[in-house]
């Protein structure tokens, strides 16, 4: 996949848990983990603003476009 999710690596600079930013997001445990995991093959805009908004940060911090061609021939 080319979109790859940082969700953890920035909740882990914030020290803020799963369970924690789902409280305060309004999301299940279960759809949070998707996300964080990678899983998830779409985001509502709504969403991401709740979590960029609790956690502080910039869309951008939690998703990441990585060229997947690029990707193969450095491999």
């Amino acid at each position: 996949m080319a979109i790859i999710v940082n969700l953890d690596v920035v909740m882990a600079k914030r020290k803020m848990s799963l369970n924690e930013l789902s409280e305060k997001v309004g999301l299940t445990l279960a759809n949070l983990s998707i996300l964080k995991t990678g899983k998830a093959k779409a985001i509502r805009f709504s969403t991401l603003e709740s979590i960029c908004s609790v956690l502080d940060c910039q869309p951008g911090d939690i998703l990441e476009y990585v060229d997947d061609q690029q990707n193969t021939i450095l491999n």
